[in-house]
């Protein structure tokens, strides 16, 4: 595995530790600023809609976790196929399980970070 790969796994383990924790300005600091996520029944939206759902959320726990299934790095640009489990449990609520696949596309920074692009999202 070689070192942009390596730090493409960290940025998904940091955002699904920063997701568990409610750590909304971590995940943030993880995707570019004109990052698009597309989800099944939903216009795509940004990186402010994503912080305002992610904000509107803050009581809500997160448990889960995110398998890689392919991770393809091309130059400045890599993508990666996730398979997604979480649990979320509102309070006072029974938890909703739900899983998934994802395919995003990273962006690497001129600072070689690593930044999530684009995202489209099937996790039901």
């Amino acid at each position: 595995m070689n070192s942009d790969e390596q730090a493409i796994r960290e940025l998904i383990d940091t955002w699904m530790e920063a997701s568990k924790r409610g750590d909304t300005e971590t995940v943030l600091s993880l995707m570019t600023d004109d990052v698009v996520f597309m989800v099944p029944g939903r216009e795509p939206f940004g990186k402010d809609a994503f912080g305002s759902s992610s904000k509107a959320m803050q009581n809500v726990t997160i448990d889960g976790r995110a398998t890689i299934v392919e991770l393809k790095v091309l130059g400045d640009w890599a993508y990666l196929r996730n398979h997604i489990e979480l649990t979320m449990t509102a309070p006072g609520r029974e938890p909703q399980r739900r899983a998934g696949y994802t395919l995003t596309i990273l962006r690497k920074q001129t600072d070689g970070r690593w930044l999530l692009a684009r995202d489209a999202n099937l996790v039901s």
